[in-house]
C-alpha cells in the first residue's frame, strides 16, 4: 500500500474550539494500541504500526494529540503518516482521562493476539491410559482426514471432561498431530472483551482462521469460564456476549467445513444447558489406575536430569489419587529440586518419600483430584 503525505495538517483545517475545565487532570501516562482504519481500504489489512523509537514516537504523537481529551475505551486517529489510522486509548495515569500535554508520554502496545496456531507436537503413543477417550476420538481423526466423506453428519462439537491433568490438551494435540491439522488453542477468559462488540469480533476472526486453516482443531480451555450455568454465577453482559457469539459459531449456521471444536472443562454438570447442548458427543478422561500411575512415573523419569535410584512401585499406592500432572508436578519436580539443592548425583527414595509428606502437609484441603 503506497502511503501519500497530507499536503495539509486535516487536524488544524477541522480542529473546533474546546473550553477546557480547568480541574481535568493532566495525563502522564496514556496506553494506546493500533486498530486500524474505520472503514475497509483495499490492502489496509498489509499496515502494519510498531514503534521502533518510543522517544520518536512520543514526540510525534504529542505534536498531533495534544489538547485531546480523553479516557480508557477512545480512540485517536492519526492525521499525517497514516492518515484516519485508528489507535485505541487502553488506559489512562491519572485513571479516569484527561488532558494531552506536551508532557504526556505514550506507550504503543500491540494487540493481544489470542489466536494461537503454534502448538507442541504430540502423539497418542505419549497418552498413557485414556483407552475409551482414544477410542471415542478416532471419528474426529476420520472426519479430519477426509471431511467431504461426513457432509452433515460430521463429528463438529466435542466436549471433552474430567480431572485436571488427565490429558484432555495432550489428546487435542496429539489428534492434530497424527491427523497433520492445524492446532488452533485459546482459554475461555480471553474471549472476553474489553468493550462492547470485541467478543463477538474475536469469535468471527478466530472461525475464520480455523476456516482457512481447515483441516483445523479449535481447542477451547477452562469452558466453566463462560460457560457456568446461571445458578452458579450472575451472568454479566461481557459475558453473554462471548456465550451468544460462540453459540452462532457451534450451532453450524455457517457451516466450517473440516473445522472441529473441542472444549475442555473439569465439571460438565456446571455448564449452562445452552452451551452443553451444543455438544453432540462428551467424552470422559479419568485418573489413571495403578498400573498407569507406574508407566506414568517411568516415562517422566527417563526425562529427568537425574536417575532415580529408588523402587518407583513402592510409590504407586502413595500416589493414588495422582492425575499424570501431579506426579509430575507435585511429587517427581519437588523431589528433583531436592536432589540437586542438595548436590546430590541421583533422587534417592528419601527424596521421593519428602516429597509425598510434602504434598500431605501443605494441602490442607485437598483438590479432589488428590486423594491423600
Amino acid at each position: 500500500m503506497t502511503l501519500k503525505l497530507p499536503t495539509t495538517n486535516k487536524r488544524l483545517l477541522f480542529s473546533k474550539i474546546k473550553t477546557y475545565d480547568e480541574t481535568l487532570p493532566s495525563l502522564k501516562r496514556v496506553i494506546i494500541e493500533p486498530v486500524g482504519f474505520p472503514i475497509k481500504v483495499s490492502n489496509s489489512e498489509n499496515v502494519k504500526v510498531s514503534a521502533e523509537n518510543l522517544d520518536l514516537f512520543n514526540i510525534y504523537a504529542r505534536d498531533q494529540w495534544i489538547g485531546e481529551i480523553v479516557k480508557e475505551g477512545d480512540y485517536l486517529f492519526d492525521n499525517s503518516i497514516i492518515p484516519d489510522y485508528a489507535f485505541r486509548v487502553i488506559s489512562t495515569y491519572p485513571k479516569g482521562g484527561g488532558l494531552i500535554t506536551s508532557d504526556t508520554y505514550f506507550i504503543l502496545q500491540q494487540p493481544k493476539k489470542i489466536i494461537r496456531t503454534q502448538f507442541k507436537k504430540a502423539k497418542f503413543d505419549d497418552i498413557i491410559g485414556q483407552e475409551h477417550a482414544k477410542k471415542k476420538c478416532k471419528i474426529i481423526m476420520k472426519y479430519l482426514e477426509n471431511p467431504k466423506l461426513f457432509g452433515e453428519w460430521a463429528p463438529r462439537n466435542i466436549l471433552f471432561y474430567g480431572p485436571p491433568g488427565t490429558g484432555k490438551t495432550l489428546m487435542a494435540r496429539a489428534l492434530a498431530t497424527e491427523t497433520d491439522s492445524s492446532f488452533i488453542l485459546i482459554k475461555a477468559p480471553e474471549l472476553i472483551g474489553e468493550h462492547v462488540g470485541d467478543s463477538s469480533k474475536m469469535i468471527r476472526e478466530l472461525y475464520k482462521k480455523a476456516e482457512e486453516s481447515a483441516p483445523c482443531i479449535v481447542f477451547i480451555d477452562e469452558l466453566d469460564a463462560i460457560g457456568l450455568s446461571r445458578e452458579y454465577q450472575s451472568l454479566r453482559g461481557d459475558v453473554s456476549e462471548v456465550v451468544n457469539a460462540l453459540l452462532t459459531e457451534l450451532d453450524g449456521i455457517k457451516e466450517h467445513e473440516g473445522v472441529v471444536t473441542i472444549a475442555a472443562t473439569n465439571n460438565p454438570a456446571m455448564l449452562d444447558t445452552a452451551i452443553r447442548s451444543r455438544f453432540e458427543e462428551e467424552i470422559e478422561f479419568k485418573l489413571p489406575n495403578d498400573e498407569e500411575r507406574l508407566k506414568i512415573m517411568e516415562l517422566y523419569a527417563k526425562t529427568l536430569p537425574l536417575p532415580i535410584k529408588a523402587n518407583l512401585k513402592e510409590f504407586v499406592e502413595k500416589t493414588k489419587g495422582f492425575s499424570g500432572r501431579d506426579i509430575k508436578e507435585k511429587f517427581l519436580k519437588p523431589a528433583l529440586h531436592k536432589a540437586i539443592i542438595e548436590d546430590k548425583e541421583f533422587i534417592d527414595r528419601e527424596d521421593l518419600l519428602w516429597a509425598i509428606k510434602n504434598i500431605k502437609k501443605n494441602v490442607r484441603e485437598a483438590p479432589q483430584h488428590l486423594y491423600l
